[in-house]
This record gives structure tokens, sequence and C-alpha cells, in this order.
């Protein structure tokens, strides 16, 4: 009997050992095989997560080039007019034209073509068919976009507006371009942290544009020759598909030991391409530690591995979604303050040319869907202050043009004053400013005409209202300015300074 009991017992314990391996090596098998599901739906998160962010922090750049493009093509087509206007009776009055346009821009460079293919600048005039393509063409039709090499490495986005029926010194014209330097379109588009985001131009070709270093990756060379020999050849080859079909495109990948992210939009009609790099570890990091912690409680819980990875998947998606719209808004607050500054004369704190072109093409909009009623345009230019410049210097002409600001401010509470040029102001008035304007600009009036004798400010003003005529915010201005310039007349007679004097 005890032998038969020791057999028994012997049999138990055999039975509890293999027993329990066998579940010991179940649950290890099972914790492996779900700690690598586990790693490998994280990388894929990760990698997900990341191109969701890459593709809107590029979308959001290139929508600013777009609207830089869309811009200037806008503010050239609305010169035109004023340009045919101008009494042009030699090179220097074409030359003076040409840099006031510059001004008004806040341009370095724009030019006039004329049939010969002569392109005229404010300083000089060259024959321009080495350097920019579309003077090969015997007529332009549409807008143009290109990339101009200038002096071996600067580049320069140009855009181009053919201008049929332009006649200047008896010439036909046939074209007017502008040129910005793209470093200066870089500057509008860099990060606050490009340790860890890293973002470039490139051509079609793959050639770096705006002299940026896509990390530690790509330094100023060609995108597509420094990632040869880093992604595989299938990535590779797609990659310079899609920048040849300027298509959208993404990538992860490990270089010198760092996961990477990458990611490319093209920029319509421009032919470029914006590539915005992540390090992977700014998202993957901030979310090991959640995973490895939640590894250790399933080793520990092993009857409920499959549930905690369940959970854990959950945590882990709330968390990197958590992440990447704490991103999205710093993003969008840098963005914010940029607009800001973009839009404020530094000068006089109120809003600027740039300001006021944005808003012209919102009300614009507004007019031609008849969606407004009560607005009303205040055109003003000081008086004086050239002679101020000349006489007593650029620091007191700047202190008139506060002065002149300040005093608009004053008077126009209930609207929006803009300053669109060095003594040129411009007021929207709509609502409660439209609603008293006549009694503001009467009350102005007054004051302006008693600086005449104390030497103080003196503004000229025209005012205009929305007629049911209009069908854009120009043509009110238009009335404003010509009423502007007749005041100017009146408070000359009555001693007021001019620019002429």
């Amino acid at each position: 009997m005890m032998k038969d009991k020791d057999i028994s017992d012997k049999n138990f314990i055999l039975t509890a050992v293999i027993g329990s391996l066998l579940v010991m090596a179940l649950v290890i098998g099972t914790t492996l095989w779900a700690s690598n599901e586990t790693a490998s739906e994280t990388d894929e998160a990760v990698t997900a997560v990341s191109h969701f962010y890459l593709k809107a922090m590029a979308d959001r750049r290139a929508r600013i080039i777009t609207n830089l493009i869309n811009n200037n093509f806008e503010h050239m087509e609305k010169l035109l007019p004023i340009i045919a206007e101008e009494n042009i009776d030699s090179q220097e009055t074409l030359r003076a034209v040409i840099g006031k346009i510059k001004t008004l821009l806040s341009l370095k460079r724009f030019a006039l073509v004329d049939e010969d293919n002569v392109v005229y600048t404010q300083y000089t005039t060259y024959t321009g068919g080495s350097r920019h393509a579309f003077l090969t063409a015997d007529k332009l039709n549409k807008r143009e976009i290109s990339t101009v090499y200038l002096y071996g490495s600067s580049k320069q986005l140009c855009l181009v507006i053919p201008t049929d029926g332009l006649v200047l010194l008896g010439k036909p014209f046939k074209a007017c371009f502008v040129q910005i330097d793209i470093e200066d379109i870089a500057s509008l588009l860099a990060f606050d942290d490009p340790g860890r985001t890293c973002f470039g131009l490139y051509d079609r070709s793959g050639v770096n544009l705006s002299n940026t270093s896509l990390g530690s990756i790509v330094s100023g060379q060609n995108i597509l020759e420094a990632t040869k020999d880093i992604l595989p050849k299938p990535e590779w080859e797609k990659m310079c598909r899609d920048f040849d079909d300027e298509a959208y495109g993404g990538l992860t990948f490990a270089f010198n030991g760092a996961e990477e992210t990458l990611f490319y939009v093209p920029i319509p009609d421009a032919g470029w391409m914006m590539v915005i790099l992540i390090r992977e570890s700014i998202i993957n990091d901030q979310i090991r530690g959640i995973s490895e912690k939640h590894l250790e409680i399933s080793n520990l819980q092993i009857g409920v591995t499959l549930g905690s990875m369940l959970l854990f998947a959950a945590v882990l998606l709330w968390r990197l979604w958590k992440i990447s719209r704490m991103k999205l808004e710093a993003e969008m607050e840098n963005s914010r303050a940029f607009e800001s500054l973009a839009n404020t004369d530094a000068l006089t704190g109120v809003r600027n040319k740039h300001a006021y072109s944005e808003d012209e093409a919102a009300l614009n909009r507004k007019i031609m869907g008849r969606e407004i009623e009560k607005l009303a345009v205040v055109a003003c230019d000081i008086n004086g202050l050239k002679v101020v410049n000349d006489t007593k210097g650029h620091a007191a002409g700047d202190k008139l043009i506060k002065d002149a600001s300040a005093l608009l401010r004053e008077y126009f509470v209930h609207g929006t004053v803009y300053r669109t040029g060095g003594d040129e102001f411009v007021v929207l008035l709509q609502e409660k400013g439209y609603d008293t304007r006549e009694e503001t600009i009467r009350s102005l009036n007054e004051i302006v005409e008693a600086n005449i004798a104390t030497d103080g400010v003196v503004i000229s003003m025209g005012y205009s209202t929305l007629e049911p005529n209009d069908e854009r915010l120009h043509d009110v201005f238009e009335r404003a300015d010509r009423m502007m310039y007749e005041r100017k007349q009146e408070l000359k007679q009555m001693g007021a300074k001019t620019r002429e004097e």
C-alpha cells in the first residue's frame, strides 16, 4: 500500500510539475507573443501618428507659400491699371514708378519687360533671355511660376503675368514679374525646434532650394542623391517617382540607430516639394515608458495578459492622439502669432498693407455676394512728411507718422486703421463706425485745421461709402482717394505743408 501510495504521490508531483511547466511555457509564450504583437502595433501607431502630424505641418506650410504666390499675383494685376495711368515719359520716370511699386508691395525685385525682351528695373535695364525662361515665348498667355538661379548660389521664386495692352515710352510691354528670395520664404516656415523637426524646399530633381539642413541626413545637398544609400531601393525609387510626379508621400526609416519619419507634399504650380522630417523618438520616447510599465503588469497578471494588451492599445492610442493634438495646438498657436506679426506695421502698431490686402479680399467676396451694406472707406495722407524728413531728419518723420497713426486710432475707435504706404493710411468703417463716420470725420478735420497754425499733425482725408453698383472694395477706395486729394488742396490753401514744398 505504501509503495502504491508513493507511486501515486510521485505521479501526482510529476503531473503537477509537468502541468506547471506547461502552464508556465504557455504563459511565457503567450506573454512573449503578446509583447511582440504590442511592440509591432506600437511601431505602426507611432508611424501613423507621425505621418499624420507631419502631413498637417507640411500642408500648413505649403498653404503659406501658395497664399504668398496668390497674393503677389493679385497685387501685380491690381497695379497694371495704375502703371498704365502714370504719366511715364522717360526711363527715369519709369524707374521711379517701379521703385514706388516695390515700396508699396515691400518687394526687393519688381520689373517690367517690353516686346524686345528688355527688362526694366528700378536701377537698370538688361536683356534677360538667358536668365528668364519665360522670355523665350513671343507672347505670354497666362501666369508663369519659375525658379531663378542667380550668381551661382542665390535662388529666387519668379512670378510672371502678361501685360497685354500696356504701352509705355511708345513700346508695347509683354510682361511684369516679381522675384522673391527663397531664403526669405524659408524664414517664414522655420520651426522653433530645428534640432528635432527639420524642413526643406526642393525642386522635382531633388535640388535644395531653401539652403536648409534636413537633420543629419541631408545637409544642403540633393535629397534624392543623399537618401539613395539610406533608403531601401523600392522606397527610394517611389520617392523619386513622387518627386517627379509632384505627389504626396511619406516613409519611416532607421538612420544612425534612430528612427526617422519623412513626409513631402507638392507646392501647386511651383514645381517644388515641401519636405519635413521628424525624429521618431520625439513621439516614441514619450510612449515607451507606458509600454514597459504595462508589460511588467502583464507579467504579474498572467491570467489577464490578452485583456491587458487590449487595454494598453487603447491607452496608447489615446496617449498618441493627445500628444499629436498638443503638438498641433502648439503649431497653430505659433501660426497665429506669426500671422499677427505679419499683419502689424512695425512702426505704428496698426495693421499693415498685407493685412489690408487680406481684408480687402474677404470684403470683395461679401460685396460680390451682396452680403454687406454698411461699409465706408477713408483714404488718409499725411501732409508735409517729405518736408519734415528733408529738414528735420527721418527720426522726426517717423515721429510724425506715429503721431498721425495715434490721432487716427483715437478718433476711429470703431474702425480698422491700416498703414498702406509711407505716409498713407486707410480706415475701414462698418456697423457703429459707419453710423458715426460723418461726426467722427468732422471732428477730426477740426483738429487737423487747428494743427496747421501750431505745426501739428495734418492729415488729408477723403471718404466714400459702398454703393449698389460697386463690385469690389477698390471702387469705393478710388472715390475716397479722389476726395482725399481735393481735401489736400484745400488744406494747402489754408497753409498746410505739402510734399512739393
